[in-house]
C-alpha cells in the first residue's frame, strides 16, 4: 500500500515537472540545466552524486594525470547535458518531426544506415549512454525505420507506462532488457530489427574488451544474436552541438554512422570477440570528440578480468 502511495506521488511530482518543462523556452531550458549542474557539482554532497565514480571513470579512462580543472569541466557538462536530455525528451514531440529535423540536426555518413536498413537483412542498432540517444532512436521512427528498442524497465510503474508511451510514439515498440528475450528472438526472426545500448557492465561471465586501454566487461549476446540471425551491427552516435537558438529554436544535433560490422566480413577464428570489440571501439571514438556528454555515472568497469577468472573456476 505505501509503495503504491509512493509511487502515485512520484508520477504526479514527475507530471507537474513535465507540464513546465513544456512551457518554457529552449534558451530557458538550457539556463536551468547549467544552473542544475551547477547545484550538482558545487552545493550537493559528493556520495549524492556519486562523484568519486564519475572521478576513477574519467581517470581510467584518459589517465590519472588529468587535471583536476579538467575533471570539474567533464563533470559539469556532464550533468549538464543529461538535464537538457531529459528536457529534450519531453519536447521532443513538438520540436522534432518530419518538418524541422533538417534545420535541427546535421547529418555525417547517414547513407550507412540507411543501406543497412533497406538492405534487407535484419539490423542491430547499437548505441551507448552517449549523446542525445533518444533523439537518434526516435528520428528513426520518425522516418519510418520501426525497430524493437531494449531498455531496463522502471520500478516505478506509472512512469514506465509513460517512459514506453513517449518512446513509442514514433513508431517503435519497447522491449524490456530483462523479461523480453523471447520477443527479440520472435522479431529477429520475423526479419525485425532492434536497438540496444551496447556499453553495459556485463558482470564476472562477460566477455572483456578493451575500451579506453581497459578491459571492460561487455554482454556477448549482441554478436551471437548477430551471428545467428545475420543481422548487420550498425553503431550510431547523436551528439548536441552549440546551441544557435535564433536559427533553429531548439536543440542542435550532429547524427554520426560510426561503424557498420557485417558477420559475413569477420574472418577471424574468434567472431565473437572480434565483433564486440570493433562496436565497444567504435562507441570509444565516439565518446572522445565528446566526453561531457557520455555517462560517466554508470560503473563500466565494475567487474575486473581476474576477479572473472577466479568465479569461473570456483564454479
Amino acid at each position: 500500500m505505501f509503495l503504491a502511495i509512493r509511487h502515485r506521488l512520484e508520477f504526479f511530482a514527475f507530471r507537474l515537472a513535465v507540464c513546465l518543462i513544456d512551457c518554457i523556452s529552449p534558451r530557458t531550458a538550457a539556463k536551468c540545466a547549467d544552473g542544475l549542474a551547477t547545484l550538482f557539482c558545487d552545493y550537493l554532497p559528493a556520495k549524492w552524486t556519486r562523484t568519486e565514480v564519475i572521478d576513477e571513470n574519467l581517470r581510467r579512462a584518459f589517465g590519472p594525470d588529468i587535471s583536476a580543472r579538467e575533471l570539474a569541466r567533464l563533470q559539469h557538462g556532464m550533468w549538464c547535458h543529461l538535464f537538457r536530455t531529459v528536457i529534450e525528451m519531453v519536447q521532443a514531440p513538438r520540436k522534432l518531426h518530419l518538418r524541422s529535423y533538417r534545420k535541427l540536426i546535421d547529418f555525417v555518413g547517414l547513407s550507412q544506415s540507411n543501406e543497412a536498413l533497406l538492405s534487407g537483412r535484419r539490423v542491430l542498432m547499437l548505441g551507448g549512454h552517449f549523446g542525445s540517444w533518444e533523439t537518434g532512436i526516435s528520428l528513426f521512427g520518425v522516418w519510418g525505420f520501426r525497430t524493437g528498442v531494449v531498455a531496463r524497465e522502471l520500478d516505478n510503474p506509472y512512469l514506465q507506462a509513460w517512459f514506453a508511451q513517449e518512446r513509442q510514439r514514433t513508431g517503435h515498440y519497447l522491449l524490456a532488457k530483462k523479461g523480453d528475450f523471447d520477443e527479440m528472438l520472435t522479431l529477429l526472426k520475423s526479419g525485425g530489427n532492434i536497438a540496444l545500448m551496447c556499453d553495459q557492465d556485463a558482470g564476472a561471465r562477460g566477455l572483456f574488451v578493451d575500451f579506453f586501454g581497459t578491459p571492460a566487461s561487455t554482454f556477448k549476446s549482441i554478436a551471437l544474436l548477430a551471428l545467428e540471425y545475420d543481422a548487420l551491427v550498425v553503431i550510431g552516435s547523436t551528439i548536441r552541438l552549440p546551441d544557435d537558438f535564433e536559427r533553429c529554436g531548439w536543440s542542435r544535433f550532429r547524427m554520426q554512422m560510426e561503424s557498420v560490422i557485417d558477420p559475413r566480413a569477420l574472418t577471424t577464428n574468434d567472431p565473437v570477440r572480434e565483433m564486440t570489440q570493433q562496436f565497444t571501439t567504435a562507441l570509444e571514438h565516439a565518446v572522445r570528440r565528446a566526453p561531457e556528454q557520455y555517462f560517466w555515472v554508470h560503473r563500466r568497469w565494475k567487474s575486473e578480468q581476474g576477479k572473472r577468472v577466479r568465479k569461473l573456476k570456483a564454479a
